[in-house]
């Protein structure tokens, strides 16, 4: 076929037009928009102008807490620790009666001391405030101690201990007396055995010899540590110190002194537990995570009286052994030491 000269021009600029088209259509985008892959690591709406978030979900546990400017070295992130999961074991279970209340926890223990905490009730001051009499007290424990056998645990496996704190007050010696009377015994313990069988329970065996462990409790605070394979512990004052006029900073300084007792070599990490750092914990638990890192005592804005009196012991603590780390660990409870105890 023979073109004239604007027949060619004119087929030219159709073929120029199509590869122009498919170019358009085709051809790689001038203004690309990200994909679904892309992370966003802009602040979110609300957040610290100019500051961006983290990329990963498990390090975004920093609601309610301050700016991560304000963070020190204390807060260094999840704790990657992952305890054993205990294998063919037997439910147990153990009421502490505390100074405010029951705890009571039902616990799976295998033969080799693995333990995992499969149920949990704190602070049940109920069962105190409502018993009067010997009958009424003798109701109330049946109740609750059905609760615990619904749930699995055999009578002969239910075990209570008093806590230290809770020994002077005249309703836990009645409950004590009506319980003995059921056929259950109870147990008593000091402080330096609170200490020892929380640190049996919260103190894992890999960080014996670079770990303490702590206990702020109301009535008193246990500190203890390994040495020699014996267990150290020491008590000194309780998170409700304020309610019989003691001083703040005698009890910094006395808290201080213990604490500096703690052998060097033991001070990189602090397994703690008790009702201020159990405060402390929930601002930024990330999720269900069994254990979280406590920020420095500094770092918190402590306004409830306990809980501002509890915050000066840890940072007695905190600064006598210069300790960078403290783990709060959710499940542990000095009476679940009291169960690996057990044959």
């Amino acid at each position: 076929m023979n073109l004239t000269g604007a027949g060619k021009i004119a087929l030219i600029l159709l073929i120029a037009g199509a590869l122009g088209a498919g170019y358009y259509y085709f051809g790689p985008n001038p203004h690309p928009v990200f994909n679904e892959k892309t992370i966003n690591t802009t602040a979110p709406e609300g957040g610290p102008a100019g500051e961006t978030t983290s990329t990963t979900a498990s390090n975004d546990n920093t609601a309610g807490s301050e700016s991560s400017s304000e963070a020190t070295a204390s807060e260094a992130g999840p704790f990657s620790y992952t305890a054993p999961e205990p294998v063919d074991g037997k439910l147990k279970g153990v009421v502490e009666l505390g100074a405010t209340g029951f705890n009571s926890f039902v616990v799976n223990i295998d033969k080799d001391k693995n333990w995992k905490l499969e149920k949990a009730e704190f602070g049940n001051s109920m069962v105190i405030e409502n018993m009067a009499t010997d009958y009424d007290i003798r109701v109330g424990l049946k109740k609750y101690i059905g609760n615990m056998l619904d749930y699995g645990v055999s009578g002969k496996d239910v075990h209570f201990v008093v806590s230290s704190g809770a020994q002077k007050a005249p309703i836990t010696q009645k409950i004590i007396k009506v319980l003995k009377d059921m056929g259950y015994m109870v147990n008593t313990v000091t402080p330096e055995q609170e200490g020892t069988l929380g640190l049996k329970c919260a103190l894992p065996p890999s960080y014996t010899n670079k770990g303490f462990f702590v206990d702020i409790g109301s009535g008193n605070t246990k500190i203890a540590w390994t040495a020699s394979g014996e267990v150290k512990s020491l008590e000194t004052y309780g998170a409700k110190y304020y309610e019989a006029g003691t001083n703040a900073d005698a009890v910094y300084e006395e808290a201080g002194a213990k604490a500096k007792q703690i052998p060097t070599s033991k001070r990189e990490i602090c397994f703690i537990i008790g009702g201020t750092p159990f405060d402390l914990a929930k601002e930024h638990r990330n999720g269900k995570e069994r254990y979280t890192v406590l920020k420095a005592p500094e770092a918190y804005k402590m306004e409830k009286a306990k809980t501002k009196a509890g915050g000066n012991i840890y940072k007695a603590i905190a600064d006598a052994t210069g300790c960078k780390q403290f783990v709060f660990d959710w499940d542990a409870n000095f009476t679940i030491g009291f169960l690996l105890g057990l044959k």
